[in-house]
């Protein structure tokens, strides 16, 4: 009879394993909840600045846009997703890096406009030349298409300097035949493609340190 009853001291009530798995239950339950209301949370505050950055972006846009009205107006350049497009047959002759004196015109009208929204904006201006698909002339000064075009970026971006332009908020780039805006099949589109685009990007924050370069040496 006492080995029976000592027996029965030492089982463990159903009820006690049965507490036990409730309570680690809820704790993982509890884990699992707060998981995903941090999720939800960081899904929420990256909408929240995702929605802020191209709120931004679309009021650069409309500043760009407002500032640029004369010109627009007059048909002297477009506006697409934020770019300004000068047509190439009007800055220069084909083949050619040097000014027409309608490219001048044309440069000396966005001068005040463009100094204007660099007054509000701290941005930069990127100056980018294009070309058509066909191949650079046998005797010109340029071997190809990345050459021409970023000869022609060059000239314009120092056109816009000499008239008026802060040299530091200003700079070139050069996409030789590639990012056409239409597919180069005849005539009338590789001049679409013959080009130069001016666009804002962000300007360097000083107070950010530059990424470190990782040497290769041995």
């Amino acid at each position: 009879m006492d080995e029976l009853h000592d027996g029965e001291q030492q089982s463990t009530p159903v009820w006690a394993i049965f507490s036990d798995l409730m309570a680690a239950l809820v704790g993982i339950l509890v884990l699992i909840l707060v998981w995903v209301i941090g999720v939800q949370l960081e899904l929420s505050q990256s909408l929240a600045e995702e929605k802020e950055r191209r709120q931004a972006e679309e009021q650069r846009r409309m500043a760009l846009e407002q500032a640029l009205e004369d010109p627009l107006t007059k048909g002297l350049v477009t506006f697409r997703d934020g770019r300004i497009g000068i047509s190439g047959n009007v800055l220069f002759q084909l083949n050619s890096d040097q000014l027409q004196a309608d490219g001048e015109d044309v440069l000396q009208s966005l001068v005040e406009p463009l100094g204007t929204y660099l007054q509000h904006h701290n941005e930069l201006l990127m100056v980018s030349g294009f070309t058509d698909d066909l191949p650079i002339h046998s005797g010109n000064r340029y071997g190809d298409n990345w050459g021409l075009s970023a000869q022609r970026a060059l000239t314009v971006t120092r056109a816009l300097i000499d008239k008026g332009l802060p040299k530091d908020r200003v700079f070139a780039a050069a996409f030789g035949q590639h990012h056409p805006v239409v597919p180069n099949e005849d005539a009338e589109a590789r001049a679409q493609n013959r080009r130069v685009e001016i666009s804002t990007v962000p300007r360097p924050d000083p107070n950010v340190p530059a990424p470190t370069e990782v040497s290769n040496d041995n």
